[in-house]
């Protein structure tokens, strides 16, 4: 153990004491005895605990010496400290650590610290002490010892003094500057004397490499009031007015300039009597603290209130910098009507009322931007906040907008690292939600992408396009999607060449006043590499077009070999009621029909997804009501077949499958047709009702040759391409996703499933059900007509045998009662052709109406559709309704509208 840590407490501090003043143990005993009491108290120093304050100022400082890698280093290590809970005070650990960064070898530093420490010390022992924010950086003089020496008291509990001077980190006393920068600031300045007058007044106010040494004064609040507050029996001057107006500017009444919180306005007392030349530039000058005041409340309200977020708080670190300059220029002109011993100068002072009307012009103008600004970005926070500032910037005076450009600066800054964080890591570190995007926690991983992540469009700033927002909330949302939902364990470094550098305030300004340069460069760069990646991953890995293609293949009948055997399999089960259905059955048929198709050759992943799935059973239903395909998805491949995706699927199956089954049906017609014609041919009492089938049969035929061609070639074909190059082409998931939604509202759309072709969609499922009902009348007829036949062959082959045997072929009650069988399948036969006549005039009559539903349609395809229907003008020769031709149809439309 060192020597240095066995000395106790009270000798380290003696010993500090011995250092800093320069005498003796004895000698400095009063000093210690103070120090040992100052340090057992529980005193605040009266500058601001804000920690996003400090550590901006220690970056600053270390770019100020070129350590760039050190300042990004700093940053990130404050980051991670404010994630942990060990240390609960930060601030007086960075604050110490500013202090410390103090160039030990400046001969200032021991001297002025020593000075302050020696003679700040009170007369008696219930005074409290006075801590500046940086007490290393200020230089006392003779007239500063000398001032304090006169008023001891001056020094009081506020530690304020009636200057009141706010830096960036707080208040801070205005002591009285050097004697060299007092004579030279009372020679007359010029007109352009403001926020710049003091760097070029004198070397004494000359920017240190720690920045700005600020020009002190040394009266206190207490002693100010005293000379504020003297005989207010003398006669009132110019020089009186001007004191006034000093305080005045500093937000403190004056003897005779006071605030009027009704008029909410600085007056002067009407007793006294000045010229109105007098009265009136002296309210002029007014407005200046009243404009002070007005930016200095809203400061003081929003600087500690860590709701306000980091936007707000740099935006009030912007207001107290250009305050800062502003208390700079006050101490410049408080020098002018004092002398260096702190005496008031009087008449002998060459600061007049004219003087400062001239030197605070710039000042004035400044504080009024910034007293609007306050009022505008009232209730605001965030990119809200930042678009408000840069309304402001839209201004043709270059002075006023390099000042909003600067504020823009330090407001957008912390939106720039929210961002950074945001394309560049996915993170999302928004406590107070100052940025324009937003992340809901209670959304499951599955929908991830569309529900977790959103825009807040009342944040988004003013200079970031809607385009800008849209892809920043997709490069953090791709980024989130790849770790979270396709585990998917590359770095986002790898992904994105992240540029990522320490920007500062003002090349965040200069990166958001460049939309269409590096800023859109980075935005772009991010996206495509992030979208690229996503896309490579999710076709790599999980066969995205793959299972696309299967879809179309499966669910919408594209696999014409595959469909055509599996329904010949299911014909015998799906003629069953649906009740009587099982699951496990019809799925052995699915793999049956697999294997003995070309879909054996498709890849194992799609095929152990595909299922079949049986519907809601109502009553009466058979198994081609309930029967249906289904295609099981999960994982990163369920953000694009969602739920209502496959629901739609579902829906465009059974239409399909219905219209599949029609096509299927009239085969078997036509097959009976065929097989059948020969057969009965020896019962010509039947030739016309097969006639009549045989009609009804071809109308039916070439009514779902045409429906068929339409779905599948004109809807299904041409939005299949479509869909196809604009997934060829996607440069996002957002985009192959829109592309899949707009195909399946297309299909449903055109298919009649929508609300809107509801009509058109029951005319033509009862003209399915009059398929049905013909077939049924038809298997009737042939199975009546086949027993009939076969009943007269045997009466023939019985005959002929007994003729063989030499007996008579038929006897008289035999032959009568043939007669009678035969008279009586006779009769059957108008009831038959009354059967089917009912059912072509029903069947007649719905595709008629279909046709003036299709007529009246607003899709030009279904106009065309009703063109190829009645392609031969029959239905239109019995209807009016269908003889308007489809131009003329179209013009009436147009005119309508």
């Amino acid at each position: 153990m060192s020597s240095l840590d066995q000395k106790s407490p009270n000798v380290l501090l003696q010993s500090l004491c011995c250092k800093i003043i320069g005498k003796t143990e004895a000698e400095v005993a009063h000093q210690f005895q103070y120090a040992v009491r100052v340090i057992g108290s529980n005193y605040a120093p009266t500058i601001e605990r804000d920690e996003f304050l400090v550590s901006e100022k220690i970056q600053k400082e270390l770019l100020k010496q070129r350590r760039v890698a050190d300042a990004a280093l700093f940053s990130e290590l404050h980051r991670k400290l404010q994630t942990q809970g060990v240390l609960k005070h930060r601030w007086s650990i960075l604050y110490l650590l500013l202090s410390l960064c103090e160039d030990p070898r400046k001969p200032s530093r021991d001297a002025s610290f020593g000075a302050l420490i020696a003679q700040a010390l009170p007369r008696d022992a219930h005074s409290t002490p006075f801590y500046c924010a940086r007490p290393q950086s200020l230089s006392l003089s003779h007239p500063e010892r000398f001032s304090l020496a006169q008023n001891p008291n001056s020094m009081g509990t506020s530690g304020v003094s009636s200057l009141g001077v706010y830096s960036l980190n707080g208040p801070q006393i205005l002591l009285a500057g050097h004697q060299t920068a007092a004579e030279s600031l009372r020679q007359p300045l010029g007109s352009h004397l403001a926020w710049n007058l003091l760097p070029t007044a004198s070397p004494s106010f000359a920017p240190t490499s720690r920045g700005p040494l600020l020009p002190v004064i040394t009266s206190a609040r207490s002693a100010l009031r005293q000379q504020r507050d003297g005989d207010s029996n003398a006669e009132i001057g110019e020089a009186t007015l001007v004191r006034d107006i000093l305080y005045v500017f500093q937000g403190i009444d004056g003897k005779f300039i006071k605030m009027c919180s009704q008029a909410n306005c600085y007056k002067i007392d009407e007793k006294v009597l000045l010229s109105r030349s007098l009265r009136d530039t002296s309210s002029r000058l007014a407005e200046l603290g009243w404009l002070h005041n007005k930016v200095r409340k809203y400061t003081d309200a929003r600087s500690l209130d860590r709701a306000f977020g980091l936007v707000g708080q740099s935006f009030c670190a912007s207001l107290h910098q250009e305050l800062k300059e502003y208390y700079r220029l006050l101490s410049v002109l408080h020098s002018q009507v004092e002398d260096d011993q702190g005496l008031n100068l009087g008449a002998e002072s060459n600061l007049t009322l004219r003087r400062l009307l001239v030197w605070t012009y710039d000042p004035k103008v400044r504080l009024k931007t910034l007293a609007a600004l306050v009022d505008f970005c009232q209730g605001r926070k965030g990119g809200e906040l930042a678009s408000a500032v840069h309304a402001y910037g839209k201004t043709g005076d270059p002075y006023m907008r390099a000042l909003v450009q600067h504020i823009l600066g330090l407001v957008s800054h912390p939106i720039l690292n929210f961002l950074y964080r945001w394309i560049y890591d996915g993170e999302l570190e928004d406590t107070y939600h100052e940025f324009f995007v937003a992340s809901d926690p209670t959304v499951k991983t599955d929908r991830l992408w569309h529900d977790k992540y959103t825009l807040r469009k009342s944040m988004i700033p003013s200079f970031i396009t809607m385009d800008q927002a849209n892809k920043v909330l997709l490069i953090g949302k791709s980024i989130n999607f790849l770790h979270q939902v396709c585990h998917d364990r590359t770095s986002p470094g790898k992904i994105v060449p992240a540029s990522k550098s320490m920007d500062s305030p003002r090349d965040a300004a200069e990166l958001f006043a460049d939309q269409e340069g590096a800023f859109q460069g980075k935005i772009d760069a991010a996206y495509f590499d992030t979208s690229k990646y996503l896309l490579d991953v999710l076709n790599r890995n999980y066969l995205l077009l793959e299972h696309l293609q299967a879809m179309r293949r499966y669910l919408l009948l594209g696999q014409g070999d595959f469909i055509r055997h599996l329904m010949d399999l299911l014909k015998p089960e799906l003629a069953r009621p649906a009740t009587t259905l099982y699951q496990h059955n019809l799925t052995g048929i699915l793999e049956t029909a697999i294997r003995a198709t070309n879909a054996q050759f498709d890849s194992p992943e799609i095929l152990k997804r595909l299922d079949v799935r049986l519907l809601e059973v109502s009553p009466g239903d058979t198994g081609w009501d309930v029967f249906s395909l289904d295609y099981h998805v999960d994982g990163p491949i369920a953000t694009v077949f969602t739920r209502e995706c496959m629901s739609h699927y579902l829906r465009v199956f059974n239409f399909l499958w219905r219209a599949k089954r029609m096509e299927y049906t009239l085969t078997d017609i036509w097959k009976g047709q065929m097989c059948n014609a020969k057969l009965l041919k020896n019962m010509p009492e039947l030739s016309g009702v097969l006639h009549q089938c045989h009609i009804l049969a071809s109308e039916m035929v070439h009514f779902i040759h045409q429906m068929q061609y339409y779905i599948t070639f004109e809807v299904l074909e041409c939005s299949w391409d479509e869909l196809w190059n604009k997934v060829q082409h996607a440069q996002d998931l957002d985009h192959i996703i829109a592309a899949h939604e707009v195909f399946l509202n297309t299909i449903i759309t055109r298919c009649l499933l929508d609300t809107n072709n509801r009509s058109l969609l029951n005319q033509l499922r009862a003209i399915f059900d009059q398929i049905i009902e013909f077939q049924n009348a038809q298997d009737t007829l042939y199975r009546s007509g086949l027993e009939e036949l076969q009943h007269r062959l045997q009466f023939e082959e019985k005959k002929r045998q007994r003729q063989e045997e030499g007996e008579w072929g038929v006897t008289t009650v035999q032959e009568a009662k043939e007669s009678r069988h035969v008279q009586e399948f006779q009769e059957t036969i108008p009831k038959m052709r009354s059967q089917l006549r009912i059912l072509t005039h029903f069947y007649q009559g719905m595709v008629q109406q279909f046709l003036v539903l299709l007529m009246t349609s607003s899709d030009e395809s279904l106009q065309f559709l009703s063109f190829r229907l009645d392609f031969n003008e029959h239905y239109k020769a019995r209807d009016p309704r269908l003889r308007a031709s489809l131009g003329a149809s179209r013009g009436r439309r147009s005119s309508n509208m």
